[in-house]
């Protein structure tokens, strides 16, 4: 049996549109040729979609759901805005995080969705647009016992960006708990963080930044014996605070911090998890 590397499932999901099990699927049938997995996947029903690779999708939706715990953001891309806000591909991704919802997984490509697979309706939703279609990411979030809110930003008659976040530790007053978390999934969506907390942040990326501080104040010409203390001192009001979520400035009130705004809610409550997806973005 060939290796398929993710990268190799990858390239073949953007070159065809299929999804990622068929195209797993037909690396491992053809030895790992990627040409000859493109001819399995024609011949599998996806021709239609084949004939439009190699076309960027950088349009598309992002649906979100939370309901019993349970939190889905889907993400369905196309080649332009005119589809992207088209009613059927619209109620697509909207059904597409149910969906995600309602089974509890991210994977969603070989579900039963309208008496197909969801691989198969989003190939048919292609050939019936003319465009490119791809499921792009997919996210699911489930908690037992914190508060799980999403947020989705709409522009141009469809959602662009698409927010989950949970809260743990927040106490017997789940409205005013719930309330706290869609705003803080608001704020998300609007300062795009990338960590939770500073602890979240991997130490080579922490190096990395220091290295380029270095450099900078070296070359403004600062004293080199103020160089770490100006470098630390960078570090934490640009670095840090731009992309550790509980160190930011609250987008409601930014006299408080994120984490400020959460601890409110009680001595052990605190952000546990978030996810943010904005169509087009990696």
């Amino acid at each position: 049996m060939a290796d398929v590397s993710a990268a190799d499932v990858a390239a073949l999901r953007k070159a065809t549109g299929a999804g990622m099990m068929d195209c797993k699927t037909a690396l491992t049938e053809n030895g790992g040729d990627l040409d000859a997995a493109k001819d399995w996947l024609r011949t599998k029903g996806l021709a239609g979609a084949a004939k439009r690779a190699g076309r960027e999708a950088q349009e598309g939706a992002v649906g979100v759901l939370v309901q019993g715990g349970v939190g889905a953001v889907v993400e369905l891309t196309a080649e332009t805005d005119f589809v992207a806000k088209n009613s059927d591909f619209t109620a697509a991704v909207d059904g597409l995080a149910g969906l995600a919802v309602e089974a509890g997984t991210a994977e969603l490509a070989e579900l039963a969705y309208e008496g197909r697979t969801v691989t198969e309706h989003v190939t048919a939703l292609a050939a019936r647009l003319g465009e490119h279609v791809v499921l792009g990411r997919v996210i699911v979030f489930e908690t037992v016992d914190g508060v799980l809110e999403g947020y989705q930003h709409r522009q141009n008659d469809r959602g662009t960006i698409g927010v989950l976040v949970e809260l743990g530790g927040v106490g017997s007053d789940e409205a005013r708990a719930r309330s706290v978390a869609h705003d803080v999934a608001l704020h998300v969506a609007s300062a795009a963080p990338r960590y939770v907390t500073r602890d979240d942040v991997p130490a080579d990326a922490i190096a990395r930044e220091r290295a380029v501080l270095e450099e900078l104040t070296r070359n403004e010409g600062k004293p080199e014996q103020a160089v770490p203390k100006i470098v630390e001192g960078r570090l934490n009001k640009t670095f840090l605070k731009e992309t550790v979520l509980v160190e930011q400035p609250f987008v409601k009130d930014p006299k408080q911090t994120v984490g400020q705004v959460v601890s409110g809610l009680g001595p052990d409550a605190a952000v546990r998890r978030f996810a943010r997806v904005k169509v087009g973005e990696d």
